[in-house]
């Protein structure tokens, strides 16, 4: 199962983020990656500096012969063509574009040293090491993967957002299909 996470708080130059993140996936589709699933847009609060707007998540389960790395590519050229600039960790953003899972496989190249190192893309590293503490995207995979584990814990999508408590509580809201 391959699965990426999607999200952004800015316009773009297409439009809202629910359109800004729509595009992305019609993007990548014209690249030859099947969209298998799409899961709700929920509206999340920003992780990272204050003040800025509320996110929109979602999760996609792809299809593709692309290996992990080219992939990871892709997404990163999809993010600079719908116009991301890395300005700030955890900053506003019009795109957001991650890899969490490549059939199970677990790469640590880049680790969490990789994602708090600054401002560049960070190297492969799967799943993505973000993943448990995150319900903006736990929230998402459960809807369209509520059977898939964590390769290196073990623990189903379930058990990792029961750990971080009640989505409404955590002020996720579904926004629409």
């Amino acid at each position: 199962m391959i699965l990426i996470g999607l999200g952004a708080n800015l316009p773009s130059e297409l439009g809202d983020p629910r359109e800004t993140l729509g595009a992305a996936l019609s993007m990548l589709a014209a690249q030859g990656v099947v969209i298998e699933a799409r899961s709700r847009w929920y509206r999340t609060p920003p992780m990272g500096p204050q003040p800025q707007p509320a996110f929109v998540n979602a999760a996609a389960r792809l299809g593709t012969q692309m290996g992990a790395e080219a992939l990871l590519a892709l997404l990163h050229r999809t993010e600079a063509a719908l116009g991301r600039i890395r300005a700030e960790r955890w900053g506003a953003r019009a795109v957001d574009l991650d890899l969490l899972d490549y059939h199970g496989r677990i790469e640590n190249q880049g680790g969490v040293s990789g994602l708090a190192a600054g401002n560049g893309p960070i190297p492969l590293s799967l799943p993505h090491p973000g993943i448990p503490e995150r319900a903006f995207v736990l929230v998402p995979l459960l809807d369209i993967a509520p059977g898939w584990t964590h390769p290196v814990s073990g623990l189903s999508v379930a058990q990792m957002l029961e750990k971080l408590g009640n989505a409404a509580d955590l002020g996720i809201e579904s926004i629409s299909d």
